[in-house]
Formats: C-alpha cells, structure tokens, sequence
C-alpha cells in the first residue's frame, strides 16, 4: 500500500521489463543472525513497507513462542536517520510498522522517539529486561541500505538457531495483518511508550562506572574533534563527554547534523581511513586539536587518529586501537577496582580475526583471554556466559572499529569507546605521552603485533565459491596449500567444513558454519593470515598479522616480512587478475 513502491512496480509491468521484476522479485531478502541488510526499494528483495511489516510478523509469532510472559515484558525499537525519497522508505517509518505491528498483538513497544546509537537498543533491552530488541539502521553502509537489527532477551545480538527460526516465521505469515499499515494507530495505544528520556538518563550513568580520572579531565588542555559523519553520534558524544566532566569535542560542522544522503563523503565508513576524515583534518588543523574521534553513521563503531609530532596524522587501526584500550581498561581495573574478584575472574574477548595482543597481555597479566567467531553477536553472547558465571568482562574487540568498553552494552559502542579514549589521552598527556607513543609502549612490554588487512570486491557468488573451492583442492582433491609464494603453511582452520589440522582429532574447536566462507593459515614464520567472506556486502576480506615475542625490537624488519606475506597471499590465494576481483584501493 505504500503509493511510491506500488508506482514503481507499476512503472516496470507497463514496459514489460522482465529483467528488474526478476531483480525485484526474484528472491526474498535472507534473515540471518545480523538480521536483514539490503538497499530500500520496492519488491521482496529491498527494505520497504511491506518486506518490515512481513518480517515483524514473523518475528512476532516467533517470539510469542518463545515467551510466555511476551505482552507482559514488550519489546525495544530503535531506528537511524536514513531515509530514501524515491522509494518512500525511511528508518522511522520502519520502526514504526514494527511497532504498529506488535501493538496489533497485544505486546507493549518501547519505540525511542528520535534517533538514537544502535547501542541503545541492547542497553534497552538489558536495562527494562525485555524479551527482545530491533534496531533499524544500516550501519555505515552507502545510503541507498537499510537494514533490521535483532537482539535477544540477554541483551546480544541473536545467534543460530534463532536465524533459522525466525526466517521460517516470516515465511508463515506474509499476508499483513488487518491494520498492518495503519501505523497511526500506535500513537493512541497504552501499550506504547517512549524510553528516550529515560535511556539517556541511565545511560550516561552506567558508563560513568567507567570514568577514572574525572580530575584530570576537568583540567585538562587537550583538544578534540569529533565527527559523526552525517549519522546519529554528535549529541549523545556530547553528553559523554559532560558525563565525563571534559570539555566538548569540536564537531566537524559539515557533518554533526544526520543527513541520508551522507554529502561529504564517498563511504560514510570510518573504517574507509583518510577521505572519510578530510574535513575532521582541517577542524583540527584551524582550532588546535590533537585527537579526532569518528563514529559511523549509528555510532557503534569508533576511528581514532593523532597528529604526530611530524605534523602528519595517524589513523589507527582497529587492531591498535583495540591494544590500547585493552591495555587502558585493564590498567584502570589493576589501580582503581573496587571489583574485590580475583584477577582469575577477569575476561577480555576478541574475534578470531583481530589482534592476538590482548592474548599477550592476558598471558603476562594473569587474567583470561577467550576468541570467538567474527562479530559482537559471538562476543555479546559469551560475555553474557560468563557474567552469569560471576566473570569479570571488562572488554572485547574487533579489528573492524567495534568496542564493548562498558558491561551495560553486550555489543560494540562508539559513544562510550570515544569517551574512554579522551579520558585515557587526557590521562596520557599528563605523563607526556602521546596515543602513538603508548601503543608503542604496550608493543614493547608485550611483544609487537603488526597487522594488516584489507578486502576484494566481488558480485559474483559464484567466483567466490570457486576461489574457495580451490584453495580446498590445491593440489588435488581435498588438499589445502603447502605454501604460499616463499612461506611454508604450518597449519589450516577451515570454519565453513570444521577442520583443523592443530587438533589431535582435526576437528575446530569454534563453530563452523557451512554458510560462510572462512580459512585461516598459520605459517612457519609465526605469521597467521585468514581469508573470509562478509555477511553484510560483497566483499572477500582477508586479515593478516605476525606477532613477535617481548624484546624484538625490529619492527621495520616485521612489518617488510608481512608485507611480502599479504603480496604472496594476493598473488597466489587471492589471484585477482584471473577471478577479476576488484582492489580495495580502486
């Protein structure tokens, strides 16, 4: 019934263009474990009016089945700024379909009122003790995507089986309900209720539990600047930074206010490095600032970068952003902890694809380090495992800018890492030291761990399954590589098939999924390098580090002997020429 999508529907029947309906109808948007991600537009295969009021109605029957007291505990619906004018679809007007959706059931809805950070929602979820969570938002995908966010009652995104069950239920329930459409209906409800003003109340308290040095951050000179990159982060970065008692950051003016069509920049990914920051650089350069924090459009993602001394800035890597608060937050326990649990109650997680040097520090430090699968809904859930068993978490990352900082959010959130980050570079300069200067600290007191990664584009599934496929039978059937240009392979993990050559019986220990390509290579020289594909865009990315024990000191001899590790891994596992694999950089 939405007069846009219907109109474009329309348009394509009257010029018999087979080829876009086909497009449009071909093939119903898959709900996986990150929900459901694709661009806005009509037709079952697009983010549109009736694709959100399917999928909640799915989801609907699904989490009636699961919970008795449902229309007693309700349900979190957030949403971002996007919104697409030719097809009429927008992150509110999904959230509210939602919402109208389980109104019509009888469960009570808890709809924040404006835009908010996605990790509103699971602090929501957790906060109220609700059933479940949804988030409407595409992250820093390009504007044209949408995407529907799922978290369970425990506060973390949802993991298998609950994929599988919800997708069945969207299958059973695809006519709309009676007054499917009708998203006015909601705002008369009593089950409706708005947990914007409470949210940022509580908030902003619990990850005060998090803030050390309020003194130090009173007084301090260091300047910041903060961009938001045309999303939702400018004001709740604020707020942070008040509830910390630091001086605002300065916000890139062209992109502190939310605009759908992401102006300024090409990607509004963070992660994207240098172009997404070029107007962060010149506020920085005019008013004196020393740090740039950037949040992607939903804010739970964070980039950092530092002038250094050369004049020149530094944007730092997930992986080395990930050691310094890692190092930062365990610090801050050791020192200031009321926490009476033992140092052998302590956790920290990272994904099996970012940076093993919070492995380095647990191992030195005395406390526990635990991988999981790539992605916060692996890392969310274990956390959850083990502050039921009474464990200590106090952080977890991935190497793509995700940081869980604070135990009242089980997914990653780019409000409170900002805030934690200022107040770590406030606490630094005050002992002369830069970001930059730490990190090489922490490298030299736990050992250097270089990393590198990067990805390839491509449409074709079917390349992708044939460049994998390859890899399998390398040299004959059921064969994995020996080597790789001059390195010798020393081990194989295949996540997609469940083998490991490190395990006495060859089986993973981590879950495999036949639906994800993914094969990490150890190497003789102590380099490690995985090769995966991307749930959310069509990319092969690839991860690559070499890790060096305490006292090797010859970082420019690591990072040349990586270097030449991910040109063989291009050349001779990747070969782009051949599968006509698109480079990051093009």
């Amino acid at each position: 019934q939405n007069p846009k999508t219907y109109a474009i529907v329309k348009q394509l029947l009257a010029e018999g263009n087979a080829g876009e309906l086909q497009k449009y109808f071909g093939s119903r948007m898959e709900f996986g474990t990150a929900g459901l991600r694709a661009a806005m537009g009509a037709g079952i295969s697009h983010m549109n009016d009736l694709t959100i009021i399917q999928t909640t109605q799915g989801f609907c029957r699904y989490l009636e089945k699961n919970f008795s007291d449902l229309k007693k505990r309700g349900v979190v619906i957030g949403f971002d700024a996007r919104a697409h004018l030719s097809s009429g679809g927008s992150s509110k007007r999904f959230a509210r379909l939602a919402a109208n959706t389980f109104i019509s059931q009888g469960v009570p809805v808890y709809l924040f009122s404006d835009i908010i950070p996605t990790p509103f929602v699971p602090y929501t979820v957790t906060h109220l003790k609700l059933c479940a969570g949804i988030m409407v938002t595409a992250s820093h995908n390009p504007k044209q995507d949408n995407g529907y966010k799922v978290y369970w009652e425990n506060g973390a995104q949802i993991i298998s089986p609950h994929d599988k069950g919800i997708s069945q239920a969207i299958e059973e329930n695809q006519e709309p309900w009676p007054q499917a459409w009708d998203d006015k209906l909601i705002d008369s409800s009593p089950l409706l209720h708005d947990p914007y003003a409470m949210v940022n109340k509580e908030y902003f308290k619990d990850i005060q539990k998090q803030c050390f040095y309020r003194n130090i951050n009173k007084e301090t000179n260091l300047k910041f600047v903060h961009t938001s990159v045309h999303g939702v982060g400018h004001k709740f970065v604020q707020l942070a930074f008040k509830a910390f008692d630091l001086s605002p950051p300065f916000a890139v003016p062209e992109q502190k206010d939310p605009d759908p069509d992401f102006p300024t920049v090409k990607y509004p990914n963070p992660e994207e490095g240098k172009g997404v920051l070029t107007l962060s650089f010149a506020l920085a350069e005019k008013d004196g600032a020393r740090i740039i924090l950037a949040n992607d459009p939903d804010a739970d993602r964070l980039a950092v970068a530092e002038k250094q001394e050369s004049g020149e800035w530094k944007v730092f890597s997930g992986n080395e952003l990930g050691a310094l608060l890692g190092w930062w937050i365990f610090t801050c326990w050791k020192n200031n902890s009321r926490d009476t649990r033992a140092i052998k109650d302590v956790y920290m997680l990272s994904s099996t694809v970012s940076s093993k040097i919070l492995r380095a520090i647990a191992l030195k430090e005395g406390f526990h380090f635990e991988e999981t699968l790539t992605g916060f809904k692996w890392m969310g859930n274990r956390a959850k495992q083990l502050m039921d068993q009474g464990k200590a978490v106090l952080f977890a990352f991935e190497e793509a800018i995700g940081y869980m900082c604070c135990p009242a959010v089980l997914d990653k959130d780019g409000v409170s890492a900002a805030v934690i980050t200022a107040e770590m570079a406030s606490f630094l300069a005050t002992r002369n030291l830069s970001l930059s200067q730490q990190l090489k600290a922490v490298y030299d007191e736990y050992g250097f761990h270089i990393t590198k990664a990067s990805y390839f584009i491509c449409h074709d599934p079917k390349v992708i399954q044939q460049l994998f496929d390859n890899l399998r039978n390398f040299d004959g059937k059921n064969t994995y590589p020996k080597s790789c240009g001059r390195f010798k392979v020393s081990g194989i993990r295949d996540l997609t098939t469940g083998y490991d050559s490190s395990q006495p019986d060859q089986k993973a220990i981590l879950p495999t999924s036949k639906s994800s390509q993914m094969i990490t290579f150890t190497f003789a020289n102590g380099g490690v390098a995985t090769m995966r594909t991307s749930g959310t865009e069509p990319k092969i990315k690839y991860y690559s580090e070499l890790c060096a024990p305490p006292g090797n000191s010859d970082v420019e001899q690591l990072k040349k002997e990586l270097d030449e590790l991910v040109n063989a891994l291009e050349k001779y596992f990747f070969q782009p020429e051949k599968n006509k694999l698109q480079r990051k950089t093009e």
